[in-house]
């Protein structure tokens, strides 16, 4: 999904850089991507979980690029974990990588932004999170953690709108099916969806765009769920 969205904002004029944890081919791959519409790109290593390597991402942003204008935060892990098997360490794992990261990056954007004349801030959530109820088991810390981007993405546009900072985001659905997916559960999810099918990453990327551009929409929550969430 991260380099269907580095290749959007690139069609639209942005140059990128790319934060990896352990995707660096896919960064790489996004990056020349990128450079290939005539844009510049770069790439930098972090674990978001990390609030030393935020600053570091957003840092090194301005310093290969010199200004920064829209961040987007998909940072996320996706496991299922049983009560009985969830751990304090699980938990602390998935709130900073969801949650945490979201807010620190943030706070070392927000003066690159303020010094830009405002900008956006995109964060991703999830459906289930954005429906405001629980819909599997096994997801706890991932739930909350989603519930709490859906909060904080408010919270923060209520905080920066004066500063011209826009802040959203925006809750996927079925845009890519999980590793290890069968057959029968691809066409489940399928079969569950209004629309009857798997959305793909530039719907999450046309989303985002839509963010990015827009001057009269924040605080707001989008979900890209091919109506998902009605069922």
């Amino acid at each position: 999904m991260g380099e269907a969205v580095a290749d959007a904002l690139a069609a639209r004029g942005a140059d990128v850089v790319l934060s990896y944890r352990r995707s660096a081919g896919a960064a790489e791959r996004a990056a020349a991507a990128v450079r290939a519409r005539g844009r510049r790109a770069h790439t930098i290593p972090a674990d978001l979980a990390r609030a030393a390597d935020c600053r570091t991402v957003v840092d090194g942003a301005v310093a290969a690029l010199g200004r920064l204008d829209v961040i987007v935060h998909m940072a996320s892990m996706y496991r299922q974990i049983a009560f009985d098997d969830l751990d304090v360490d699980a938990w602390d794992a998935q709130i900073a990588s969801d949650l945490r990261s979201g807010y620190l990056v943030s706070l070392a954007a927000v003066p690159y932004l303020r010094a830009a004349g405002g900008g956006r801030i995109v964060m991703v959530s999830d459906w289930v999170a954005a429906s405001g109820r629980p819909r599997y088991r096994g997801y706890v810390p991932y739930y909350v953690a989603k519930a709490g981007v859906k909060a904080l993405a408010e919270a923060l546009a209520l905080e920066l709108a004066g500063d011209g900072i826009l802040v959203n985001a925006i809750a996927p659905g079925p845009i890519l099916a999980p590793p290890g997916t069968s057959a029968e559960e691809h066409t489940a999810v399928e079969q569950a969806t209004p629309l009857g099918r798997w959305g793909g990453p530039d719907a999450l990327a046309r989303a985002v765009v839509f963010l990015c551009e827009t001057d009269f929409v924040t605080g707001e929550t989008i979900r890209v769920d091919g109506g998902r969430h009605l069922k």
